[in-house]
Formats: structure tokens, C-alpha cells, sequence
């Protein structure tokens, strides 16, 4: 991937990890592990964010997210986490998972596509999934960001562009 399409995809990525950080700082904590709600906020966050990890993993194998983190999220069961994450520790996850995006995007290369990937419902390359990475975590902090609109009336604005560089 040449330089030009390498920033263009930070960008992006970077600016979606923006929106969703700036989403989990604005949400109360009485918000945050509202068992009333369904799906629970932090459960979201941490299902985008283990995603993220997952597809930024150039294989499947070899994927382990960093504890406290468990792989509740690859049970055909659908579990969720025994435990309410905190926002310290998601927000960390994120920081860990934006690391590893700006590795990934800058390390990449035309002469070394990468494997293509294969899940249930089709085959991707590297590429591709991490378009699709992208529009998950910009669902994701989209979610987040209208719960905080119903709830409290107030959400954190756009970002049109990654705060920091890819280098």
C-alpha cells in the first residue's frame, strides 16, 4: 500500500478510534454499568474494541487479547464478560488497540499483501477487513454516541481526521 493510502486509511481508523474514545469519556458512570440496558454500554465498548484487536491479528491462532481480556466474544454462545469493565481498562484496551492499527497500517506493504481471511459468511483480504474494521468501530462509537444523546442529552462532536499521525 503506498504512502498515500496507507495515511488515508489512519486517518480514518485513527479519527473512528478518536470518536469512540471520546465517547466513553463523556458517558456517566451511572451509564457506563446500567444493567437495565441491553446491550449494556461498557459491553459494547468492550465488544468493539475486542473486535478490533481480533481483526488487526494476522492470525486467528495466534490472537490472545491482552488480559483482562478474555475470548468470551468467539463463543458461538454469545456470553458476555463475568465482570463490568471499567472505563480505565477499556479506554486502555483502546490505546493498546490503536497502537497496534498504526503498526499494522504502517508496516504494510503492496509487495506483501497479506493472507486473505475467512470467516462464516465469506473471505476478505487484509485490506478489505480492515475497511470493515473501521466501519465496526465507527458503529460501534455511532451506538454509543446516540445512547449518550438519549440519555443525557449530549454527545461528543465528529472528528473528521486522526488527532495523531501514522508515524
Amino acid at each position: 500500500m503506498d504512502s498515500t493510502l496507507k495515511s488515508l486509511l489512519w486517518r480514518q481508523m485513527g479519527a473512528s478510534l478518536d470518536m469512540l474514545e471520546n465517547a466513553i469519556t463523556a458517558c456517566p458512570e451511572a451509564l457506563w454499568s446500567d444493567q437495565s440496558r441491553e446491550p449494556q454500554v461498557w459491553y459494547l465498548v468492550s465488544h468493539t474494541l475486542f473486535w478490533l484487536d481480533f481483526y488487526l491479528t494476522a492470525n486467528e491462532a495466534e490472537f490472545a487479547p491482552s488480559p483482562p481480556f478474555g475470548l468470551e466474544e468467539l463463543d458461538p454462545a454469545g456470553i458476555i464478560p463475568d465482570r463490568v469493565y471499567t472505563k480505565a481498562e477499556l479506554l486502555a484496551y483502546l490505546d493498546y488497540g490503536r497502537q497496534k492499527a498504526r503498526r499494522m497500517i504502517a508496516a504494510w506493504s503492496p509487495t506483501h499483501p497479506g493472507p486473505s481471511y475467512t470467516f462464516r459468511w465469506g473471505t476478505m483480504s487484509w485490506y478489505e477487513l480492515q475497511i470493515y474494521n473501521l466501519r465496526h468501530v465507527q458503529h460501534g462509537a455511532a451506538q454509543l454516541n446516540l445512547i449518550l444523546r438519549q440519555e443525557i442529552n449530549d454527545a461528543p462532536r465528529w472528528v473528521g481526521g486522526a488527532g495523531e499521525g501514522l508515524e
